[in-house]
């Protein structure tokens, strides 16, 4: 999904830098990326996606850590330790919605 979007993203910013159709164009590409950025189905999309990720590296991580026991350095399992705390610690994000 990731790829699919960063291939979207680069076709129209290739499709805007090229275009000669001119500022027109370039303003009404704007307008519907911003559109579609502020719709509320994908903005909840995105943040389920977050959710689900930071969940399934909390998982992965007491997976291994399990696995290889002491073998994993101190300081990794900290910092690790810290974006998880972090993470559950921000009740909202950077758009004012919550992360849940």
């Amino acid at each position: 999904m990731r790829y699919k979007l960063t291939f979207l993203a680069g076709l129209a910013l290739g499709y805007v830098l090229g275009t000669r159709a001119g500022r027109e164009q370039y303003e009404k590409m704007k307008k519907s990326v911003r559109d579609f950025s502020q719709n509320p189905a994908v903005r909840n999309a995105a943040e389920s996606a977050a959710q689900g990720g930071r969940e399934a590296a909390g998982r992965a991580f007491h997976v291994v850590s399990d696995k290889v026991g002491d073998r994993v350095p101190a300081t990794v399992a900290d910092r690790v330790r810290s974006l998880r705390e972090r993470g559950q610690a921000e009740a909202e994000d950077d758009w004012g919605t919550s992360n849940t």
